[in-house]
């Protein structure tokens, strides 16, 4: 019990710093992007075809900013899925054990 929710803790603990760490970065970019007017909407983010076509065709000198955010907007959306799998996991497993 308690090893399992010192893994539990520590597997959360270690999800919400990396979650952390990649939105740093993707301000960062974002603030790149955002001085060279660099505008595209999220159908854009999870459509790399159209990323390519509409956008990156517009702005090729912005091509690796560009697709640097899309990437870590992409890995921060699946850490906070995995995030929220832990939360709920850690609850069902304090609910269980009380």
């Amino acid at each position: 019990m308690t090893l399992l929710l010192t893994l539990v803790l520590a597997l959360f603990a270690a999800m919400l710093f990396l979650n952390v760490y990649f939105r740093v970065k993707v301000f960062k970019v974002y603030k790149i992007l955002v001085q060279n007017r660099v505008e595209f909407g999220a159908s854009h983010i999870f459509n790399k075809q159209k990323m390519e076509e509409e956008i990156i065709s517009r702005y090729p000198h912005m091509r690796e900013h560009i697709l640097a955010f899309v990437n870590h907007m992409q890995y921060s959306i699946r850490m906070a899925t995995v995030l929220t799998a832990l939360i709920t996991l850690f609850g069902a497993i304090l609910m269980y054990f009380k």
